[in-house]
C-alpha cells in the first residue's frame, strides 16, 4: 500500500471553525519567493518561478512543473491542521465534546471562543492554550485531502472563492455579524461584496498593505477527510 505524503498547515481558529462547518474548502497562501520577469534566451522577458532546484520556471509554459513544486503538496496528497490546542493530561480537568462522548486528551481553542463558558473555565482553571505552530500530529483532529492546487494572483479571486474560503456570505447587511466592510484605499466609498470582506480578513492575517501589494498566491482546495 502506497503511503500517502502529508504535510501540516496552521490555521487560527475562525478558520478551524469555518472547515468544521464545512463552510471552507479552500485556502490561499503567499508564494514565498515571488514570481519576477527574466530576460530568457531567444524568448525575451519572461515572468520566472524559482524552482527546487534553484532555478526558474516560465509562466504559464510550465504551470504544471510550478504546481508540482507547491510546499503544500499536490492533488491526493493531505494537511494535517495544526491549531491552538491544550493537552490536558496531568491537569485534572475532565473534557468531553458532549456529555455522552468519551473523555478526550485534547482541548482546540476553536471550540472555546473568547467569552465562553469554556473559555471562562479554562481561566477559573489556569490553564493556558498553547500555539498552534507547537501541536503534535497526535493531537491533530483534522485531516485535509488537496484536490487541486493552482498559481493565481491575489486579487483575481472571485466572490464564489471568498465564500469557499469560509467567510459569512452576505444576505442581508443589517443582521449580518460577520460582514466585513473593505474602504477602497483610493476612493471615499465602502465597497460591500464577498470578495472585499476576504480582502479585510487576508490584511488582518498578513498586514497593513498585503492585499493591495496583489501577491502571486498557492490556491490549495482540499476536502475533509476522517485523521
Amino acid at each position: 500500500m502506497i503511503e500517502v505524503k502529508e504535510r501540516p498547515i496552521l490555521f487560527s481558529a475562525p478558520m478551524v471553525r469555518a472547515i468544521l462547518d464545512g463552510r471552507k474548502t479552500v485556502t490561499r497562501r503567499a508564494v514565498k519567493v515571488q514570481p519576477e520577469v527574466r530576460m530568457v534566451d531567444m524568448i525575451g522577458p519572461m515572468l520566472t518561478f524559482k524552482n527546487k532546484r534553484g532555478g526558474h520556471w516560465l509562466y504559464p509554459n510550465a504551470k504544471q512543473q510550478i504546481i508540482a513544486d507547491c510546499p503544500y503538496g499536490t492533488p491526493g496528497e493531505r494537511l494535517w491542521v495544526r491549531e491552538t490546542f491544550m493537552d490536558l493530561i496531568g491537569t485534572g480537568v475532565e473534557h468531553r465534546p458532549t456529555p455522552d462522548s468519551p473523555l478526550q486528551r485534547y482541548a482546540y481553542a476553536a471550540d472555546c471562543p473568547a467569552g465562553s463558558h469554556a473559555d471562562e473555565a479554562r481561566k477559573d482553571y489556569g490553564l493556558k492554550w498553547k500555539p498552534s505552530i507547537h501541536m503534535p500530529r497526535a493531537a491533530c483532529r483534522i485531516l485535509l485531502e488537496i484536490t487541486d492546487v493552482r498559481v493565481e494572483r491575489l486579487q483575481d479571486i472571485s466572490d464564489e472563492q471568498a465564500i469557499a474560503e469560509g467567510i459569512e456570505p452576505f444576505t442581508d447587511f443589517q443582521s449580518s455579524g460577520h460582514w466585513r466592510r473593505y474602504r477602497d484605499g483610493g476612493t471615499n466609498s465602502y465597497v460591500d461584496n464577498q470578495v472585499m470582506s476576504y480582502a479585510s480578513l487576508w490584511s488582518e492575517i498578513n498586514g497593513a498593505g498585503s492585499w493591495e501589494a496583489n501577491p502571486w498566491v498557492w490556491v490549495v482546495e482540499f476536502k475533509r477527510v476522517q485523521p
